[in-house]
């Protein structure tokens, strides 16, 4: 990734800080990412595919203003940080995020990355959506870590972590990894099979997510939620594709790449 691409990428997430590689430098780019780049499945739920060379990750989220899901965030991410000269590791790993405890094990089809920060290990994950720690995460198991806009916690799993989110339930389950470092075949068939598979979550809902200073947007379908910094949440329904339209182009920040009564016409009546 060369100096221009990176000066691009600045431009489009608002970022004029430090290029230092440093813990503090981490936390303040994926902050200024989650708050420019929204989580969104447009194309999986329209049909499109998803193009996840860096070539067509940086020309969809950065050139034509528009979001992704994990392996487009979080693979540009990593391109980012590896030319700052971040120690970066990509990684992958099983989404258990709303199933039951008894689902059996999902395919690798998350994607994230551990970055080593002086002998630290952190995880960096700008891509899980409405759940992505808007700050690094240390790989502390059993500590209760705060961010901006959520606590998360990793618990020892197998080979590996499970890392959890609290919610109003108790901590929660996103998704389990190990250290296991990826290579890019990997993330070519999670994709394939995250962007296509008929009953997969991503082809069969309109989902996007957005922090903000005052707190997090998510879309789901026919509902927009707001959860605020102190916790506390509204949820409504969107009644019309035009009002559709203008929460992806306003709230979400996404410039639809159909005409919206298209999107409308093919959400689910229940979700």
């Amino acid at each position: 990734m060369n100096a221009n691409v990176v000066a691009a990428y600045f431009t489009r997430i608002g970022y004029a800080g430090s290029t230092t590689p440093s813990l503090a430098v981490l936390g303040d780019i994926a902050a200024h990412h989650l708050r420019a780049i929204p989580f969104e499945s447009l194309g999986p739920f329209l049909g499109h595919g998803v193009d996840i060379s860096p070539e067509g990750i940086f020309a969809k989220l950065v050139r034509s203003r528009r979001g992704g899901y994990c392996f487009e965030h979080n693979g540009l991410f990593h391109d980012v940080l590896a030319t700052l000269g971040f120690r970066i590791t990509p990684l992958a790993g099983r989404p258990i995020w709303g199933l039951p405890t008894d689902t059996p094990p999902r395919p690798l089809t998350h994607r994230m990355a551990e970055i080593d920060i002086g002998g630290d290990i952190y995880l960096a994950d700008v891509g899980f959506g409405g759940q992505s720690p808007t700050a690094p995460l240390r790989l502390a198991p059993h500590a209760e870590q705060v961010t901006s806009h959520g606590i998360y916690r990793f618990l020892p799993h197998g080979e590996g972590f499970e890392l959890q989110m609290h919610t109003s339930a108790g901590f929660a389950g996103l998704y389990r990894f190990t250290r296991a470092p990826q290579v890019a075949a990997d993330y070519e068939l999670g994709n394939w099979y995250t962007s296509s598979y008929p009953q997969g979550r991503f082809t069969q809902n309109l989902i996007a997510a957005i922090a903000t200073d005052q707190g997090r947007w998510t879309l789901m379908n026919r509902h927009v939620g707001f959860r605020r910094l102190d916790g506390t949440a509204e949820e409504r329904e969107v009644t019309s594709a035009s009002e559709l339209e203008g929460l992806l182009r306003t709230t979400f920040r996404i410039d639809p790449p159909v005409d919206a009564q298209i999107i409308w016409n093919k959400l689910p009546s229940v979700s």
